[in-house]
């Protein structure tokens, strides 16, 4: 019984305290959160937030954990709302019993950790630092002892886990960045003299003013470092470094002073086999290094050695050396053979800007080609400057069969070099050109280089360049793609520009060619196609590269586009900013020349054109056929013959595929046709004319020396008003149509009087006045729908019938004999009907020369569809209206 009661008294006591430690993180929650936002305030110059806190008693069980999630740090001026740091999730861990004190008493932390958190620190010019955000604290006194900090640190261990650092300082352009560092420490800082054991690993970039010296090598580090406390000196005591594969052993110590650092490292690698030159390149490009055979030395050793605050840095003096050494991968056929490196990093002064890289030799061999340089980088720190000599023939084809680099394009060809260099990066950067010596020459043979950027591979018979101060020449560049040749010479500026900073590549060329097919540079862009290189994505438009500022003069035989051959072609083509800039293109087409300007802009994400043509002598049938724009422009240019001389302005927006967006086009033409007849067999519009309008053969229409300007907006062609004449009909049309094919157009056909159908006739018979036999009657037609289905409709019945009331009353005036009495005159009767009276034409209207072949059944071909019955009844009665008049007259002489 006694034991039953025992275990019941012991299982409610841990009972309740499991639902003691559950329960009390909820009790002495926001005693925590208070105690953390009025520390951080108290001792912070930013601003500071956190989403929420967890306290647990489990976590860390015996230990209790504190769980910052979301934690920010916003800056105040001078960075005023830059991100200081921001942690996922920030936890500290204390001893239970360390929430129960009072509110005096301070909490002793014995670990933190990390995750998840990016830290960004910078510097500017001024040096101002966004990490000086500590207030300044107060004296220490008996009275304020106690109240300096609500926390007391009693680290044992830490961790950070995913985590990335950025340091910039804006003065020297020196960056530092640290990728998905993971380090934990463990170590006793309570003791005067601990040992700490670190391990670190992440990944490391540094660079100077825009250039990147290690980009995202992998360093990792297991250090047992000393901690003297007492005197902030920490000193390595076992160490295991290694940067990507190799290893490194320091030795020495960094003691901390209060404006200051005092360092004295001694390293080296702990072998000098050759593999640990493999094993500093980074794996993604050196491969698996464990089966190639090596021969020679790769040493690396050093010290680092001085003091290093705000205006010094300690002394540098690292060495590299490797002599006659050799490496070959086993899969792979050729070795890379004498290889030398004599190089050194020092710095003796103290001074930044003392910093300087000189490598003495650099040297290596593949089969019977060897490659040798030298140089001295200075002014690491400041304003890096280059002086080198680089010696040496090198199969390009030969390097991946050495070296295991995995290359998305086939390359090979010899280079052949023999040039110094001295240059500074401020010169570049200010294009200060007589800062910048050149001197030497470069060559290229048997170049091949293909892509999946470039659809046909680009060989490289011969080219050439010179270095002299001052200046780049392109003496000679021989090359072929596809069915394309082409050769090129001139001058090239800011090379190094481009290549160092990012800059424009400038320069001017004349570049001449015997046969360039435009296919040839282009991707293709559909499943299927039989261009060796069709990997670009499709929808992926290519852009004229905005790093390229050039001026060409070109001069070709033969251009070939698609099924477009142009010869003789002649111009200027500028490249700038992203725009191919035409200026006076000229060339033979269509049996007739072609002059061109304009530009090609890919500037934004939609290509953009402007473009005015200046065509002469085109013949019409070739153009149809070949040029899309006409096509769209006048679709019915393909039933003409002849000669066409046209000045057309556009501009609008451009598709993927450089064709044109039709949609967005704007602009004017000035069209003149030559010498032109038609041919309307085949083609639906001028077949349902012939059809519904069968007083015209349109195949016997001569429209030569017609003149007409057009307009384009909004998806339509505006056809200003244009004549020609059929027989003895004057035709005259305007309208627009869309590039859809939909038609808006109006005709006004001026027929004579005595074509009308035999009551017309009668009258005029009955007529003395020669005016009147002349007269013409305009009719009006509408012609829409599209060009495969157009739709007419005419107002001739109601023209005709106007016609005749008026004839009929001009008979009677001329019976009572006052026809020119000062009554009603003729002009005045036929309401300005007769043919010639004031009419006005546009001034670039031309109407050709007519015949005298007279138009049968004109009245019958338009109005077909009345039936005869209907046809006599309005006869008759309008010759009982004549009759009526003609009884009226006579009744009023007698």
């Amino acid at each position: 019984m006694k034991v039953k009661k025992v275990l019941k008294i012991t299982g409610i006591t841990i009972l309740v305290l499991i639902i003691a430690l559950a329960a009390a993180p909820f009790l002495f929650k926001g005693k925590i959160v208070a105690m953390v936002k009025e520390t951080i305030n108290e001792n912070v110059n930013a601003k500071v937030d956190f989403a929420d806190v967890d306290v647990s008693f489990f976590r860390n069980f015996p230990k209790a954990s504190i769980v910052l999630q979301d934690v920010k740090v916003i800056n105040n001026a001078p960075f005023e709302n830059d991100t200081l740091f921001y942690g996922k999730e920030v936890a500290v861990t204390t001893a239970i019993g360390e929430l129960f004190k009072g509110p005096n008493e301070a909490i002793h932390i014995y670990s933190f950790t990390i995750d998840n958190a990016k830290l960004n620190i910078t510097v500017d010019e001024d040096g101002n630092a966004n990490y000086d955000i500590a207030k300044p604290s107060e004296t220490p006194t008996a009275e304020n002892a106690s109240e300096t900090s609500d926390f007391k640190f009693k680290i044992d261990n830490y961790h950070v886990y995913n985590t990335d650092i950025q340091y910039y300082d804006a003065k020297s352009k020196t960056s530092l960045i640290i990728h998905k560092l993971q380090h934990e420490g463990f170590g006793d800082f309570s003791l005067e003299k601990s040992e700490l054991d670190t391990k670190t690993d992440a990944l490391v970039s540094f660079g100077i003013d825009g250039m990147k010296y290690i980009n995202k090598q992998q360093v990792a580090l297991d250090a047992l470092i000393g901690m003297d406390l007492t005197t902030n000196t920490y000193t390595f005591l076992e160490n295991n470094a290694l940067i990507n594969q190799l290893p490194l052993k320091f030795d020495g110590f960094v003691k901390v002073n209060a404006d200051s650092q005092e360092i004295q490292l001694t390293l080296q690698t702990p072998s000098s086999d050759f593999k640990n030159f493999l094993a500093v390149i980074p794996e993604a490009y050196a491969k698996n290094i464990t089966d190639v055979k090596t021969a020679g030395n790769f040493e690396v050793s050093g010290e680092i050695k001085g003091i290093s605050n705000a205006e010094r840095i300690p002394n540098i003096d690292i060495k590299v050396v490797s002599t006659n050494a050799s490496f070959k991968y086993p899969d792979l056929p050729k070795s890379v053979e004498n290889i030398n490196i004599n190089a050194q990093l020092k710095n003796t002064t103290g001074k930044v800007a003392d910093t300087y890289l000189d490598i003495n030799n650099l040297a290596f061999k593949i089969d019977e080609d060897s490659f040798r340089g030298n140089g001295i980088l200075s002014q690491l720190m400041t304003n890096p400057k280059v002086d080198a000599t680089i010696v040496g023939k090198l199969n390009l084809g030969n390097i991946s069969k050495a070296y295991p680099i995995e290359l998305n394009k086939e390359l090979s060809g010899i280079l052949d070099a023999n040039l110094t260099t001295s240059f500074d990066m401020a010169a570049i950067e200010n294009q200060k050109y007589d800062r910048i010596k050149n001197n030497g020459n470069l060559k290229i043979t048997d170049f091949l280089f293909s892509s999946k950027d470039v659809v046909n591979p680009l060989a490289i018979s011969e080219a050439s360049i010179d270095f002299v101060p001052g200046r780049i020449t392109l003496k000679k560049f021989d090359a072929t793609s596809g069915k394309s040749d082409f050769n090129a010479t001139g001058t090239i500026e800011n090379l190094l520009g481009f290549l160092f900073n990012e800059g424009k590549l400038k320069g001017n060329f004349n570049v001449n060619s015997n046969e360039f097919h435009v296919n040839d540079f282009m991707v293709a862009s559909t499943a299927g196609s039989k261009n060796q290189n069709s990997e670009v994505k499709k929808g992926e438009a290519l852009k004229i590269p905005a790093f390229l500022d050039c001026n060409i003069n070109v001069n070709s035989q033969k251009v070939f586009y698609d099924n477009i051959e142009l010869t003789n072609v002649k111009g200027n083509l500028a490249l700038d900013n992203g725009e191919a800039i035409l200026n006076d293109v000229t060339s033979d087409l269509f049996d007739g020349k072609i002059k061109m300007s304009g530009l090609v802009s890919t500037r934004n994400e939609v290509p953009t054109f402007a473009m005015d043509l200046d065509m002469n002598s085109f013949d019409l049938s070739k153009s149809f056929n070949g040029l899309e724009l006409l096509q769209s422009i006048a679709p019915i240019a393909k039933a003409l013959n002849g000669k066409l001389n046209t000045t057309i302005s556009l501009k609008g927006n451009l598709s993927e595929s450089y064709t044109l967006n039709l949609t967005t086009i704007s602009g004017n033409a000035f069209a003149e046709l030559l010498t032109t007849t038609l041919k309307s067999t085949n083609i639906d519009f001028f077949n349902t004319i012939n059809e519904k309008l069968t007083f015209i053969d349109l195949n016997k229409i001569s429209i030569e020396d017609i003149k007409t300007r057009l307009s384009f907006e909004d998806g339509k062609v505006n056809v200003k008003p244009f004549s020609f004449t059929y027989k003895e009909i004057e035709i005259t049309i305007a309208g627009s149509h869309g590039f859809d094919q939909s038609l808006n157009y109006n005709a006004t056909f001026q027929i004579p009087a005595k074509y009308l159908g035999t009551e017309v006739t009668s009258l005029l018979s009955q007529i003395k006045s020669e005016e009147a036999k002349n007269v013409t009657i305009p009719v009006s037609t509408k012609i829409t729908g599209n060009f495969t289905s157009p739709n007419f409709t005419t107002d001739l019945a109601s023209a005709t019938k106007d016609l005749l009331v008026k004839l009929g009353k001009l008979k009677a005036q001329e019976a009572l004999g006052n026809i020119n009495t000062g009554n009603d005159t003729v002009d005045d009767i036929l309401g300005g009907l007769i043919k010639g009276n004031d009419t006005k034409k546009d001034s670039t209207v031309t109407t050709p020369n007519s015949t005298s072949d007279k138009v049968t059944s004109v009245l019958g071909s338009l109005l077909g569809n009345r039936k005869k019955k209907k046809e006599a009844e309005e006869k008759a009665k309008r010759e009982a209206a004549a009759k009526k008049q003609q009884e009226k007259a006579k009744d009023s002489v007698n």
